[in-house]
């Protein structure tokens, strides 16, 4: 990997200009709609309206339609300068966490391209003066050496860290005017459902420092830019720029900001007889302030009536048998870890994904009268890395892991041996009902916070999941839950990164509920459409960046064309479906839609 350091290098310096025009720009004249097309497993989908936090820093206020409407064309490359600096001020107010998964590709008989080793990155972007800068978060993971993964992506952005990197392709900066580049005005197109300008951006002047090269779409109320598409330059024997698709998402009133990137290269000559062949996802989330690890406002408590308190004083200390004592303490422990988790950005809320995870679980237990108290939560990790663990009676599912499962069974196969931990007995440590443990920076929580199983709670807690399989409505189903497993097998020296757990046990590692379903699986069919052992990245879950909320995505599947549609836990480009914020008012509205 000695490419590394001057492979992974962007600019984050540009500039935008336009030739004055002399129509106006009439967002109200008709145009001639032209969709997103989404990635083919999972097309876009409808969000849930956002709420605005209270501790929402403020922002200028947007113009309305009507006095945009107005504009004169040469007016625009103004408007959006101004939007496009406003921006950058109102990016220094958050502190987002920032997740970025890259595959290297390596050609595949059969399915032309597939992974063949990866990278990994999560921290949290903040931006100052001296510009944008990245927190890691660290873990105590560490990859095998059969893996041969010898450096984390927090070491491989070190070396490049001091100059321009994936964080650093969220917004352009300050040499972003008309003195530096021509806006060259091209048509009307819809995103999703947002009607936007699309431009051209040409350099002025090619120079030393980098400038941006390619299109941008701009929506056509406020003049913000949604979208931005292309690559920087100038190239030379040490620097490398990736080309990339980066698009904003209408968080707040007025306010699009930075939540997918895609960066593909397909045999890119960076270095002397060297090319590099990739594709890479960045996503961006935890925007509110309640939900970045920030203190909540005390003037956000709300104080209530007497009348709806319930008054407990009564009640004698003695009513709570030791045994109860005990499992409440364990509780305590584990609402501790899941708060901390929430409130650093990696736990979603619960939600309606959290349900159906609980729904499969029910099925689980009711089949194998199980009475289990407390009763078992299920929540979701908003991760990449295939992981499931358990909190305590709440068991743990990562995005990533979510994505990429082909059906209930596999989802079953998963909670049932995490069930099996809960049904044995195996208890958090209570160390975490001290509160005083759960105050650490957000960036320390994978290392602060232990959740991994001994070795042998591990095997117990397999034959016990086995056993719960067995007498549920899933016992004939594991033939595709070990399809997929034989292809995440055959997989796992190429993603070693996605198979890298921040908590649980790896994935990959050999249990008696694995062994059970590849033994009654079918053998893998690389050519064969109708076997799909496992989706791409990005395929069920889709996620709120601004609260960090989570729901399952709700688009039609679309049907497989060859075998190359197949994508299993790969990377895929990114095609929100953009629409304008609403009010949490108007239950109608929606806020963002993104498709994969």
């Amino acid at each position: 990997m000695r490419f590394v350091s001057r492979l992974f290098v962007f600019a984050l310096l540009s500039g935008l200009g336009m030739a004055a025009q002399e129509q106006e720009v009439k967002p109200a004249e008709a145009a001639t709609p032209a969709p997103a097309t989404p990635a083919a497993t999972q097309p876009a989908a409808t969000q849930p309206a956002v709420t605005p936090a209270a501790t929402t820093p403020a922002v200028t206020a947007p113009a309305t339609p009507a006095a945009a409407a107005s504009i004169p064309a040469s007016a625009v490359p103004d408007r959006i300068f101004a939007q496009e600096a406003r921006l950058a001020e109102d990016m220094r107010h958050y502190t987002p966490l920032v997740e970025t998964y890259i595959q290297n590709l390596k050609a595949d008989p059969d399915l032309v391209q597939v992974p063949g080793s990866d990278k990994y990155f999560l921290g949290r972007m903040v931006v100052d003066p001296k510009g944008i800068k990245g927190q890691a978060f660290k873990d105590n993971n560490k990859s095998g050496f059969m893996y041969q993964v010898l450096d984390r992506l927090n070491s491989f952005y070190k070396l490049t860290y001091h100059h321009i990197s994936f964080l650093q392709m969220v917004y352009l900066n300050d040499r972003f005017d008309k003195d530096h580049y021509e806006l060259r005005y091209l048509r009307r197109q819809f995103l999703g459902e947002v009607r936007t300008v699309v431009f051209d951006v040409v350099p002025k002047k090619q120079t030393a420092a980098p400038y941006f090269k390619g299109r941008i779409w701009v929506e056509d109320q406020d003049y913000n830019i949604v979208r931005y598409n292309g690559t920087y330059g100038p190239e030379t024997s040490t620097k490398f720029y990736f080309h990339f698709d980066s698009w904003r998402v209408n968080m707040q009133p007025g306010q699009w900001l930075p939540a997918y990137i895609y960066s593909e290269e397909s045999a890119a000559d960076y270095a002397t007889f060297q090319q590099i062949t990739m594709k890479g996802q960045t996503r961006l989330w935890a925007y509110d302030l309640k939900h970045s690890g920030q203190q909540s406002e005390f003037t956000a408590m709300q104080v209530e009536s007497k009348e709806q308190i319930n008054d407990e004083s009564g009640r004698g200390s003695n009513e709570i048998v030791p045994l109860q004592s005990q499992h409440m303490w364990e509780r305590e422990a584990e609402d501790n870890v899941l708060d901390r988790l929430e409130r650093a950005g990696v736990l979603a809320p619960d939600g309606d994904v959290s349900k159906v995870l609980q729904t499969v679980v029910n099925n689980l237990e009711i089949t194998n009268n199980l009475a289990i108290e407390p009763e078992v939560r299920c929540r979701v990790l908003l991760t990449t890395p295939l992981e499931s663990f358990t909190i305590g009676h709440t068991i743990v599912l990562s995005r990533g892991l979510l994505d990429v499962m082909p059906d209930e069974a596999t989802l079953a196969m998963v909670l049932a041996q995490e069930l099996g931990h809960i049904a044995l007995g195996h208890r958090i440590n209570t160390k975490y009902s001290f509160s005083d443990r759960m105050i650490f920076p957000d960036e320390r929580v994978f290392k602060s916070i232990g959740l991994l199983q001994t070795d042998n709670d591990e095997r117990a807690a397999d034959l016990k999941g086995l056993e719960l399989l067995e007498k549920s409505p899933y016992k004939d189903k594991m033939n595709v839950a070990g399809l997929f497993l034989r292809a995440l097998e055959a997989r796992k020296n190429d993603v070693s990164w996605l198979i890298s757990a921040h908590f649980g046990n790896r994935f990959t590692r050999a249990n008696l509920i694995h062994v059970a379903a590849i033994n009654v699986s079918p053998s893998l069919e690389t050519r064969n459409i109708a076997q799909l052992p496992a989706l791409p990245l990005g395929s069920r879950i889709k996620l709120d960046p601004w609260d960090d909320h989570i729901e399952m995505q709700k688009g039609k599947t679309v049907p497989l064309v060859s075998a190359r549609d197949k994508m299993s836990f790969e990377v895929t480009p990114m095609f929100p479906n953009l629409v304008r914020y609403s009010s949490p008012a108007n239950n109608n509205e929606v806020a963002a839609k993104p498709g994969q």
